[in-house]
This record gives structure tokens, C-alpha cells and sequence, in this order.
């Protein structure tokens, strides 16, 4: 009966500790994956800062190209006299300078 009890004690004693960690492991989640979408962000951006032109792919969009490369779709018309935006072509060059 005595070991019966102790089995019971030291049960509800682990029991109890292993709800503490799962709540403690809850909360870190969360600030990494915001961490690491920011960061992801900033390298797209300038992945494209220092060239002078963009090769368009297959479903690219002049306001996707605008926010991949960081040159307002504006300065895009501007650079590129005669680009037609619903006709934009895979493998067509786009100045970005």
C-alpha cells in the first residue's frame, strides 16, 4: 500500500512538470517565424539593387518585377519606351537603370 502511494506522489509530480514545458515552448515560436519573414523581405529586395537590367520570367508581372527589383513601375514605363504591360514576354530584358 505504501509503494502504491509513492508511485501515485511521484506520478502527479511529473505529471505536473511536463505542462510547464509545453507552455514555455509555445511562446519562442512565434518571434522566430516573424524574425525569419523579415529577413527573407530585405534579401529579395536587394538581390537586385546593383544591376542594370531584369530578364522577365514566365508569369511575371511589371508590379511584381516592381517590388522584386525595388524600381517603381513608373521608372519601369519610363526606361523602357514601348513596353506594353499585359504583353510582357519570358526571356525579354527590362532596364532597370
Amino acid at each position: 500500500m505504501v509503494a502504491m502511494a509513492g508511485f501515485l506522489v511521484a506520478f502527479l509530480i511529473v505529471l505536473g512538470n511536463s505542462g510547464s514545458k509545453d507552455s514555455a515552448g509555445s511562446q519562442t515560436t512565434p518571434s522566430r517565424t516573424t524574425t525569419s519573414t523579415t529577413g527573407s523581405t530585405n534579401t529579395s529586395t536587394s538581390k537586385f539593387a546593383h544591376r542594370h537590367t531584369y530578364t522577365i520570367k514566365s508569369g511575371d508581372t511589371l508590379g511584381a518585377i516592381a517590388i522584386k527589383t525595388g524600381v517603381s513601375v513608373a521608372t519601369l514605363e519610363e526606361l523602357n519606351p514601348g513596353l506594353d504591360p499585359q504583353g510582357l514576354v519570358a526571356g525579354q530584358r527590362l532596364k532597370l537603370r
